[in-house]
């Protein structure tokens, strides 16, 4: 929808300029038909704006043509070649300059100024052009182009100048982009941090109890195992129900506890490759179609291999889990790094049901699901894998229509710690 544009100010200097030119007369019997052609271009240049919306690709040409015809009536209805009005032809000399470039604005020129020129061919059968004449016809023409070039270059440098603070605004929002971006992603690591050192004591607190709860449920089983068969069965899921509580601190203490990587100079491709292996081997009857846009000529990259390819998988894995039964998409693409700093960026895009808006903060938080039988490490394993390589991963959703994962890996700097982790499926 596009703004209505006020009456400004410049269009009541337009009336005011042509309301003067109307009332300075050089001949009554030529005053009527001065009066409408000046009528016609007050109002054509009052309404140019509609016109050149109406002709957005053509109008800025047509707008010059009928200008010089316009003009061309006045000069005509005013004396022709003598005419003190051959000045209009300024209008249409400026209206070229501020819409083309030089060229472009020097040949409209041209054609101005043989449109003022063609009225010596009518009186030359009836006067002779004198070197005076000439000279003087030549002198306003030179000034035609005078004026062209002034305005034509007073406009280029500010459309330059626009241009400069048009590209200064978009790099000053793109700026602002990453540092939320990076503000996000500190918060994120902030909260990765923390939650791994409770996780890391509460699973050091929890394992003393759940020890001697399952040798209590052991020694109760031996004990009645031949003369209370209810409390040998309570006894048992006991038991079995610790054990499971057991591989759950170890996944806590997986992700809470750092170690050293080993990274080696590795391809990216074969890494995504096997996780989109491991993740049809686990959902062999989805219905999901695998697209790969992998470009040519991949850099290297410093990492430890093991650990990217659980990263790959999770992300493969949620996308399969994502398109259930139903079906659908995975487009998978490896790129070098646009950043111009070297390194690989990697997208994982499914054609889901999305991710909500406020959800997308919370997804790589531990323990944050919205699965029934998840746990809520994957991604935040994967975020915390990532952050060691000194990457990032961020994620684009619209309800409906998907969700795509974005992760970049540097080339070569590599990190000091990472987790020893187990996968997770969000």
């Amino acid at each position: 929808m596009t703004q209505r544009r006020n009456f400004a100010w410049m269009d009541l200097l337009w009336l005011a300029f042509l309301a003067g030119l109307a009332a300075l007369t050089p001949g009554l019997d030529v005053i009527l038909h001065k009066q409408l052609i000046l009528i016609a271009i007050g109002a054509f240049q009052i309404f140019e704006h509609r016109f050149l919306a109406w002709l957005p690709e053509r109008g800025r040409c047509y707008s010059v043509i009928l200008k010089i015809l316009l003009g061309s009536l006045l000069v005509y209805h005013t004396g022709g070649i003598q005419s003190s009005y051959y000045l209009i032809y300024f209008l249409p000399v400026v209206t070229a300059a501020m819409y083309f470039d030089i060229w472009a604005t020097l040949a409209w020129t041209a054609l101005t100024s043989a449109a003022y020129w063609s009225f010596v061919i009518w009186v030359l059968s009836e006067y002779e052009l004198t070197g005076e004449g000439a000279e003087e016809l030549a002198l306003r023409t030179l000034f035609f182009f005078l004026a062209a070039i002034v305005v034509n270059r007073f406009v280029t440098e500010n459309r330059e100048q626009a241009k400069l603070y048009r590209d200064l605004a978009e790099t000053l929002a793109e700026t602002n982009r990453r540092l939320e971006q990076a503000q996000e992603e500190a918060r994120r690591s902030e909260r990765l941090a923390a939650l791994g050192q409770l996780s890391a004591g509460l699973a050091h607190e929890l394992r003393n109890p759940l020890a001697v709860i399952k040798g209590s449920a052991e020694t109760l089983t031996r004990k009645l195992a031949s003369t209370d068969p209810l409390t040998t069965e309570l006894a048992g899921y006991i038991s079995s129900e610790v054990n499971r509580m057991n591989a759950l601190v170890t996944r806590f203490l997986d992700f809470a506890r750092p170690h050293h990587l080993e990274q080696h100079r590795e391809q990216i491709l074969p890494l995504i490759e096997q996780s989109l292996k491991a993740a049809h081997d686990r959902w062999p009857d989805a219905k999901v179609e695998v697209e790969r846009q992998f470009a040519e000529n991949l850099p290297e990259v410093t990492l430890d291999g093991e650990l990217i390819e659980r990263v790959f998988a999770n992300l493969a894995l949620n996308a399969y889990e994502a398109m259930g039964s139903t079906g659908g998409k995975l487009r998978v693409t490896v790129a070098p790094s646009s950043d111009g700093k070297g390194g690989v960026e990697i997208t994982f895009q499914d054609t889901g049901p999305g991710i909500p808006a406020e959800l997308r903060e919370q997804i790589f938080n531990p323990f944050f699901t919205t699965k029934e039988a998840g746990v809520g490490l994957g991604l935040s394993i994967v975020s915390k894998i990532v952050d060691d390589h000194r990457g990032w991963i961020r994620v684009t959703s619209e309800p409906g229509q998907g969700a795509c994962f974005h992760l970049y890996l540097p080339e070569g700097r590599s990190a000091e710690t990472s987790s020893e982790v187990v996968t997770d499926g969000i």
